[in-house]
């Protein structure tokens, strides 16, 4: 049985059309129409019900010059990255539902944003000024963790010359070397797992390491370690706010106590964001909080409770240090009438 879902055409059409209607995911699932997420609704193109062999198609195309392509028969989950000359890139992740292929795209604009353009606070752009430690960029899925990493990285192309190492699942924004020189490698393609591509960078000559993802113990043993020999380490962490970031990250050691003391060493911020609908309906607004390593933040994180002192110490730290909490960003934003009352009622309510 033939199906267009074969052609390189017809799906670059498809993610076009997506784009077109300002999608920030495309949906390809067996048993119903391509559909896309705009402004955070579902909604459906009207052409016929995606078939077994139209997503099995669909991913060899995405996979096209990837040894993975050879392994769709046994696949059960797996990332990836696209990109369609002159519309943009996309983060694939493909995997299997019910015995069937199925396909989520989302969209990378080419153009890395600015941290002006994303709305990033000053004092987490000042926080490039570091040339050791460990800065973390916190948030759930589709928060734009990943975009605010390529703003850290593409700001220090920019001003300073350093060898940049991105480790990446899968590798989403492409760095060209401008005053730095930035190596990017892709978990699976360029190397087999972030454990090992951490003890590798560490003998590439690092000034600057990157991790899209900071999640389990082992990789955490080897970014502190990063960070406490000289190195500037970036890590992404998937969770909802700051306390609950250095919380995760105590979590994952063998050794709760000694990861809170060399987290306190070497730590030098974190910022927690999230993406939320604009009110006028035009794209989404960056949301956030910031902690900033100052000496009683270092000994909060030292003290098994320290935690929930935090949110006290970032509520004190607005003015000296540019600290903020979600709740007063959201204030903020709905004082300028970005977003709704509503919606900020929604977040702190989570």
């Amino acid at each position: 049985m033939t199906t267009p879902y074969t052609s390189e055409a017809f799906i670059h059409q498809l993610l076009g059309k997506a784009l077109a209607a300002h999608a920030s995911d495309i949906h390809l699932k067996v048993g119903q129409p391509p559909g896309a997420r705009v402004r955070g609704d579902m909604v459906y193109f009207r052409v016929d019900r995606i078939r077994p062999e139209d997503s099995e198609a669909a991913a060899r195309v995405l996979l096209a010059g990837r040894p993975s392509r050879e392994l769709l028969a046994t696949l059960q989950e797996l990332d990836t990255a696209y990109v369609v000359p002159g519309l943009g890139r996309f983060r694939v992740n493909i995997y299997r539902q019910r015995g069937s292929l199925a396909i989520v795209l989302r969209s990378i604009p080419l153009k890395i944003p600015t941290f002006e353009e994303l709305g990033v606070p000053s004092a987490v752009r000042a926080m490039v000024e570091h040339d050791h430690g460990l800065i973390l960029v916190a948030g759930t899925a589709g928060s734009g963790k990943s975009t605010t990493l390529a703003a850290f990285i593409a700001q220090i192309n920019a001003t300073l010359p350093r060898h940049i190492v991105t480790l990446e699942d899968p590798i989403e924004h492409v760095h060209e070397d401008n005053r730095s020189s930035i190596s990017q490698r892709e978990i699976g393609v360029d190397t087999s797992d972030f454990p090992t591509a951490l003890r590798s960078a560490l003998r590439q000559d690092p000034d600057v390491v990157m991790l899209s993802a900071l999640r389990d113990g082992e990789s955490l043993d080897l970014a502190l370690h990063a960070a406490e020999t000289g190195h500037l380490v970036l890590a992404a962490v998937h969770t909802p706010d700051v306390a609950r970031t250095l919380g995760r990250l105590v979590a994952l050691g063998k050794s709760p106590s000694e990861v809170r003391d060399r987290l306190a060493d070497c730590f030098q911020g974190a910022v927690a964001q999230r993406l939320l609908p604009r009110r006028d309906g035009a794209g989404e607004v960056l949301a956030s909080e910031v902690l900033v390593a100052t000496a009683a933040v270092r000994e909060a994180i030292r003290r098994p409770e320290g935690s929930s002192s935090l949110r006290e110490l970032m509520e004190k730290g607005v003015t000296p240090y540019g600290m903020q909490t979600f709740e007063a960003h959201l204030r903020q934003l709905v004082g300028q009438g970005a977003i709704a009352k509503e919606t900020a009622k929604a977040v702190t309510a989570l």
